[in-house]
């Protein structure tokens, strides 16, 4: 039986050769490069991966065309991977889910990666699931930081306090998706950072004190 991170995997392969036919190098490049979640993946995971989905029928290969004749004496072309028809299906069912797995950390960024293919409908649950499912987590850091602060040192304190604010920020995010989803705007907002959030913080701060100096961030 297939684990979720293989299933996650085969999903984000029938993504990215949804667009284009790709080679196993740029396609593990892709892969790296785009989906974070498969930064340290290595050849010997993908290609048993498209093994799987070559012989599923989802995809097919074919051979680059060599570009001289030289080329054409000396080796063959690059395998190049391609979508089947059942391929395309697949992807598109898959694209179809919004369970509880769509809001999962790793599960999400993947989702969220191919979100201009997925219908509104369905971007938007899994946006809400997700939001809803780190409110839920916030409450609990938040619960744990109020019931162990005394104990904490400097050093766990400032992490438990990382956390927070990653998470914070994340909500933040979310609701801004959420809200230009439901009005059909096209723009969506940039991912928040740290750096973006701290001048946020600052700016607001800074206004708050010039307008009422007694009032508490």
């Amino acid at each position: 039986m297939a684990t979720r991170r293989s299933e996650l995997l085969e999903f984000a392969v029938l993504g990215l050769l949804h667009d284009s036919p790709l080679h196993g190098y740029e396609l593990r490049k892709r892969l790296n490069a785009a989906l974070g979640v498969f930064r340290a993946l290595s050849y010997g995971t993908l290609y048993p991966c498209l093994r799987g989905l070559l012989d599923r029928g989802l995809i097919r290969e074919s051979h680059e065309r060599a570009e001289s004749a030289v080329l054409t004496s000396t080796r063959r072309g690059r395998i190049v991977y391609e979508l089947t028809h059942e391929g395309k299906e697949q992807f598109q069912e898959q694209l179809r889910q919004a369970g509880p797995t769509a809001w999962e950390d790793d599960t999400f960024d993947v989702r969220f990666a191919f979100f201009a293919r997925t219908e509104a409908q369905v971007r938007l649950l899994i946006l809400e699931g997700r939001r809803s499912r780190l409110e839920e987590r916030l409450s609990t850091i938040r619960a744990t930081a109020a019931k162990n602060r005394e104990r904490l040192d400097a050093y766990t304190a400032a992490l438990q306090q990382h956390g927070e604010d990653k998470t914070e920020r994340e909500v933040r995010w979310l609701s801004e998706l959420i809200d230009l989803e439901r009005t059909g705007t096209a723009t969506v907002p940039a991912a928040p950072t740290a750096a973006t959030t701290r001048h946020t913080h600052h700016t607001t701060t800074s206004t708050s004190t010039t307008k009422t100096p007694t009032t508490k961030e």
